[in-house]
């Protein structure tokens, strides 16, 4: 379908193809490239810690995450149910099990107290989500994690730029995802990385991501005889991938800027205009990067009926993972969620990205106005 206002759009300038062109021209080191180390240089430096190492998804990073953690078989995760399905999977890669706890409503991420109400004697970690660009009670989960002794890995997939009294998510966990799939707050087309302060780690993750290889230098132009010490994975990022995220990060300051000013003037007009809608309001020195604009509103499904006639996309960020039919029919969870079951029941992502016409908003507020018999 062809939407009149999409959900979102990737925000690309001049300089996204004068940077990818250059790193194409080059004629060589298009897989493994000095954009790559460059790359996760200025990420690291950006997210403020000591290392990073990129992958070709976010997906991958965490999987590999896990591995260099030593989490594996009869370990058990602790993971939000709201969340993409990546989150929950990535234990399940390694053989460990995802154990599902509730969400609070103020960040929609892990409540504090249902995470110590799962923990037991098999529990390794715990990761939770920073939903949408908002950060979750990272700071309750890190003294949650360091009383019970447990790896806290962030999946920070949604909250790249996002900070808690000025510490950068990503920089509180053991370790933490980024994603920089095409819907993020910059991106790669596809892609993700892992930030960490360990060196330790730092070294497990690099032979996770290139098939347990000891490299010494440069695989592709080295005539070097190199070690494989372990098992591992084929999951580097390309150089031409890295050479956009470079080109991305340059304007990541402008590109939030952008997501706050649009998400602000939606919160405006939905409260005025409509009442029975929720917008989420992130606490006091919470650093909200808006990833997603997203809305508890009454009549969820008939309002997303109704703006898909008109055109407009909307989508539901997310159906509780214990309800699907993997998890719920084909592994057999049975779980009670009250918090995360009722904010999936009303919860909708209208449209938002950079440089969304001021019109557009406004027409999306006044449809959904229509619907609730509003103004």
């Amino acid at each position: 379908m062809t939407w009149n206002i999409p959900l979102f759009k990737m925000y690309w300038d001049q300089d996204d193809l004068d940077t990818v062109n250059t790193a194409i021209r080059s004629g060589m080191n298009w897989a493994v490239g000095s954009n790559v180390t460059q790359f996760e240089n200025e990420l690291a430096a950006y997210n403020g810690t000591k290392y990073c190492l990129t992958f070709n998804s976010g997906t991958s990073a965490l999987h590999a995450g896990l591995i260099a953690h030593g989490i594996g078989s009869g370990d058990e995760v602790i993971v939000p149910s709201f969340t993409f399905i990546a989150t929950a999977n990535a234990p399940k890669f390694i053989g460990a099990k995802p154990v599902f706890a509730d969400i609070e409503e103020t960040t929609l991420g892990l409540s504090p107290e249902s995470v110590i109400e799962n923990i037991t004697s098999k529990t390794k970690a715990i990761i939770p989500v920073h939903y949408g660009g908002c950060p979750c009670k990272i700071r309750e989960l890190r003294e949650i994690a360091d009383d019970h002794n447990l790896v806290l890995i962030e999946d920070a997939a949604e909250a790249f730029g996002a900070s808690v009294d000025s510490k950068m998510v990503g920089s509180y966990g053991d370790s933490a995802m980024l994603s920089f799939c095409q819907n993020k707050v910059i991106t790669t087309g596809e892609g993700g990385a892992l930030v960490t302060d360990s060196r330790d780690l730092y070294e497990k993750v690099k032979l996770v991501r290139s098939h347990g290889r000891l490299e010494t230098a440069d695989y592709f132009s080295s005539s070097e005889c190199m070690d494989y010490i372990t098992l591992g994975y084929n999951f580097r990022l390309s150089n031409i991938s890295a050479s956009l995220g470079l080109a991305q990060l340059r304007k990541v300051e402008v590109i939030i800027d952008m997501r706050t000013r649009i998400a602000e003037m939606y919160t405006s007009l939905l409260r005025t205009n409509v009442p029975v809608a929720s917008p989420m309001s992130a606490p006091k020195g919470y650093k909200h990067v808006h990833q997603l604009y997203s809305v508890r509103v009454p009549d969820r499904n008939g309002l997303m009926k109704f703006l898909t006639e008109q055109g407009i996309m909307t989508k539901i960020y997310f159906p509780p993972l214990h309800l699907t039919h993997y998890y719920h029919n084909e592994l057999g969870y049975q779980v009670s969620l009250p918090v995360t079951e009722s904010v999936a029941n009303d919860i909708v992502s209208l449209p938002i990205y950079p440089g969304m016409p001021v019109e557009d908003i406004e027409k999306v507020v006044q449809i959904i106005s229509e619907y609730y018999g509003g103004n």
